[in-house]
C-alpha cells in the first residue's frame, strides 16, 4: 500500500509535464526516507532536467539510504542530460521503485541493470497501467516507430458537423474548445486536410488565452511549444496567404509526387492511390520526426480514411445539444452498407465539457 502511495504521486507529478515535455516522455519521482518524502520533482521540458535530477537536488543528503518512486525506468545513456541512473547511484539511493520499464528496445532494462549492479533494489511493475496512460505515443513511438493518433471530431447531437454550406463556426461551447486546445497542446503533431484549410483558414495553433489554465504565465509557457501543423495538400492549393504558413512551430505541406509547391514550408511528397495519399506513410514519416502524439482535425472525408485504414487509436468526440438536420453534412465518410460491417468501438470515458458531452472512444 505504501508503494502504492507514493506511486501515485510521482504519477500525479509526471502529469504535470503534459503540455510541455515533448518529445521525451512524461516522468515523475518522488524520494521517500523513514516515512517521509524528502525530494520530489517532475521532467518540465525537453533538454532540462528530468524527474530524478529535480528530485534529488531537493532531497540533497537525505537521498542516501532513501528509496525513490519513478514512473518510467531511469535512463542510462548520455543525451541532452546525463544518465538518471548515474545520478541515483552517486546519490546513494538504496531501492528504486518503478511503474514499468522504458519501451525503447535499445535501452530497456539497461537502466536497472544498471542499478543492480551497484547493489540498488528494484521494485517494478507498481501502478504500471496508470503510468503508461501518461505516455500513450511515447510508448507506441518506441515500440512501433508510429505516432498515437488520435482523432478529434464536433457534432451535433444528430451527428452533423456542418452545414450544407459548409458553415460549421461554432457548434460546441467555449469549454469545448478550450479543451480542443488542451489536446492540441499535448500533440506533437495536428493534421487536417486542405479543404478544412480553404473554407475557414484556420491557423491550427496553440492559444494561451483560450486554454482555460488559470495561471496565465503557465499557458504562456504551454503556448510557446507549438505543435507541428501538417496539411494533406495532395495536388497543391494550398495559398501562400493561408494562416497555417505564419504561425510558430513550422507548417508541413504534404502532396502527390511530381506536384510543385512553393509557399515558404516544407513539401512532403507521397504516392497516391484510390484512397488517397499514402497516410502509413505519412504516420511513419511522423514517427520518424520523434512526432508522440498526433491530432487529426479535419472533414468527413480525410476522417473516414483513418478510421477506414485502422490509423486511429483514440477518437474525442464533443457532442453539442442541437440539432442540425438531415442536409448537414455528416461526422464521417465510411462505406459500410451491411449492419454485419459496422465498425464497434470502446468508449473509454464520457464527461460534461460545458453544455457539450466529450466521448473519449478507443479503436
Amino acid at each position: 500500500m505504501i508503494h502504492l502511495e507514493y506511486m501515485a504521486r510521482a504519477i500525479s507529478l509526471a502529469k504535470l509535464g503534459l503540455y510541455t515535455t515533448d518529445p521525451n516522455p512524461r516522468v515523475g519521482c518522488v524520494i521517500v526516507k523513514d516515512g517521509s518524502v524528502v525530494g520530489e520533482g517532475f521532467h518540465r521540458k525537453a533538454g532540462e532536467g528530468h524527474a530524478e535530477v529535480n528530485a534529488l537536488l531537493m532531497a540533497g543528503s537525505q537521498a542516501k539510504g532513501a528509496t525513490a518512486y519513478v514512473t518510467l525506468e531511469p535512463c542510462s545513456h548520455f543525451g541532452r542530460t546525463p544518465p538518471c541512473s548515474d545520478g541515483l547511484i552517486k546519490a546513494g539511493v538504496a531501492h528504486v521503485v518503478c511503474a514499468m520499464q522504458d519501451p525503447n528496445p535499445e535501452v530497456a532494462g539497461k537502466g536497472f541493470a544498471k542499478l543492480e549492479a551497484a547493489g540498488i533494489e528494484i521494485t517494478l511493475g507498481v501502478l504500471e497501467d496508470q503510468a503508461r496512460d501518461l505516455n500513450p505515443g511515447f510508448i507506441k513511438r518506441m515500440e512501433t516507430g508510429l505516432p498515437f493518433v488520435r482523432l478529434k471530431m464536433a457534432s451535433s447531437l444528430d451527428g452533423r458537423t456542418a452545414m450544407q454550406s459548409g458553415e460549421s463556426q461554432w457548434i460546441t461551447g467555449p469549454h469545448a474548445r478550450a479543451d480542443v486546445q488542451k489536446l492540441r497542446a499535448r500533440s506533437s503533431a495536428v493534421i487536417t486536410g486542405i479543404g478544412s484549410i480553404l473554407q475557414d483558414d484556420s491557423s491550427l495553433t496553440v492559444r494561451a488565452d483560450e486554454l482555460g489554465f488559470d495561471d496565465a504565465e503557465f499557458a504562456k509557457f504551454v503556448a510557446s511549444r507549438q505543435p507541428l501543423r501538417v496539411v494533406l495538400d495532395s495536388l497543391g492549393r494550398l495559398p501562400k496567404t493561408a494562416k497555417i504558413l505564419k504561425q510558430d512551430g513550422g507548417t508541413l505541406v504534404v502532396v502527390k509526387h511530381g506536384v510543385q509547391l512553393h509557399v515558404g514550408a516544407e513539401v512532403l511528397p507521397l504516392n497516391i492511390d484510390e484512397n488517397g495519399l499514402d497516410l502509413p506513410a505519412l504516420l511513419k514519416a511522423l514517427g520518424d520526426r520523434h512526432c508522440n502524439e498526433v491530432l487529426i482535425e479535419t472533414g468527413a472525408s480525410l476522417a473516414g480514411q483513418f478510421i477506414k485504414q485502422a490509423l486511429v487509436d483514440e477518437m474525442v468526440l464533443y457532442m453539442a445539444p442541437c440539432l442540425m438536420g438531415s442536409e448537414a453534412r455528416p461526422l464521417f465518410q465510411l462505406p459500410i452498407s451491411e449492419m454485419a460491417d459496422k465498425q464497434l468501438l470502446n468508449i473509454i470515458d464520457t464527461r460534461m465539457v460545458g453544455d457539450d458531452i466529450r466521448l473519449t472512444i478507443g479503436f
